[in-house]
């Protein structure tokens, strides 16, 4: 894996490089980069590209809330889809393979909400109780991480709320959260703890045949996985800890928010030849957000 073998991917990533969080289409082979967003004052998490790559949804606090946005691939025609207001929070989004609905959490209330809303606008649809969720390519299933009493794990449901299942079973604060499917709808990728680190696994959607994909060890933390529509690359985002464990080194990290704390990594499909990419060493925000594959690349 070298740079001429990425450089004619586009990754949509949360970049520092203006200062502050915007929305940038970054080409991971040449560092070339487009601010998407271009919204200063306001901070900007979890973009996604829409199926067919012609748009973009994303969360910002312009209106005082992380409410849910969408606009064009080239940041314009920016429109805002939900209207939370604080304490309410929207978080990654999954688009079905239509484009006709994206998928995303709410954060904020007394439990943790899955929702839905149309693209082209609408009202909130609630889907269930969980975090992240993660519709399948086919439209049928929901992967979402969910709370137990001793932690999360990895479940899976049908995209109306039925047929729930658990997929994992070591229950842990991080379990499951921002799972993603695998293009073809054949795997999940998750992260779980591996002694002291946050790695990142594979199972088959019934939640057998689990791989585990990285092997960082040392009290890393991999996390947020994407995988490029032609499913020979997994973008991933590496911290070498986990800051978010504890309240006080979380306040830490985002009191100094080092561009250089949780870089994005790029492997193989079976998680070959990791490595970091090096155009984005020091720009990327510290939150979780993916560094997604544009699916027309």
């Amino acid at each position: 894996m070298d740079n001429e073998s990425l450089a004619g991917h586009e990754l949509l990533v949360i970049s520092t490089r203006t200062g502050e969080t915007e929305v940038f289409s970054v080409n991971p082979g040449t560092g070339d980069a487009r601010n998407l967003s271009r919204h200063p004052g306001s901070n900007e998490r979890y973009a996604a590209w829409s199926p067919d790559g012609s748009m973009a949804s994303f969360t910002s606090d312009r209106d005082g809330a992380y409410n849910l946005y969408l606009m064009n691939a080239d940041g314009g025609n920016v429109r805002q889809l939900t209207r939370e207001p604080a304490p309410m929070i929207a978080g990654m989004q999954s688009w079905t393979a239509d484009g006709r609905w994206i998928y995303f959490g709410l954060f904020g209330g007394p439990d943790p909400l899955m929702c839905r809303i149309a693209s082209d606008g609408g009202s909130v649809e609630i889907v269930g109780q969980g975090i992240d969720p993660a519709i399948s390519p086919d439209g049928t299933m929901l992967a979402f991480a969910r709370a137990l009493p001793g932690g999360h794990c990895l479940f899976r449901m049908d995209a109306d709320g039925g047929n729930v299942r658990q997929l994992t079973t070591r229950e842990n604060r991080f379990a499951g959260v921002h799972c993603t499917w695998m293009p073809d709808g054949s795997g999940i990728l998750y992260s779980d703890l591996c002694g002291e680190s946050l790695e990142l696994f594979r199972c088959n959607p019934e939640g057998g045949s689990v791989t585990q994909l990285t092997a960082f060890g040392n009290g890393t933390a991999s996390t947020s996985a994407a995988v490029s529509a032609d499913m020979r690359w997994i973008s991933l985002r590496v911290s070498g800890e986990i800051f978010w464990r504890d309240a006080a080194a979380s306040e830490r990290a985002y009191r100094e928010k080092r561009a250089d704390l949780r870089p994005v990594w790029v492997m193989g499909i079976n998680g070959e030849n990791p490595r970091l990419v090096e155009t984005l060493r020091f720009q990327v925000s510290i939150d979780g957000s993916r560094a997604c594959w544009r699916p027309s690349c």
